[in-house]
């Protein structure tokens, strides 16, 4: 039988409470077309990490981080009431470069299918 940790399953709700909130009640638009893509919380639930990334480069990046660091506190208080936890982790907003770097390894391996070809 397969365990996961508090910390996991809350994890897996506040990504799920977050994206939604972003989708339905976020009305900043550096937060548009935001992707939540993971959230890592410490197991005493006193930390989450919330990883996300945007399509449009560098300029957008920092901008989805002005935006998040502005929501923040409006965010930890919708995601209190919708997750009825007794202490709300701190929110830390990080953004998740594995994308940028998957790009930039399929326009390498083209190019060298290119020169080979």
């Amino acid at each position: 039988m397969i365990r996961f940790k508090r910390a996991d399953r809350v994890g897996g709700e506040v990504q799920r409470e977050l994206s939604d909130l972003l989708l339905k009640e976020i009305r900043d638009p550096r937060l548009d077309s935001v992707t939540i893509l993971r959230v890592s919380i410490t197991d005493d639930l006193r930390s989450a990490r919330i990883y996300f990334s945007v399509a449009e480069g560098e300029e957008r990046k920092l901008s989805a981080l002005a935006g998040f660091k502005s929501a923040s506190g409006y965010l930890r208080r919708k995601l209190s009431r919708r997750l009825e936890l007794r202490n709300m982790p701190q929110l830390e907003f990080l953004y998740d470069e594995s994308f940028d770097r998957a790009t930039k390894l399929n326009k390498v391996l083209r190019e060298i299918r290119n020169e080979v070809s």
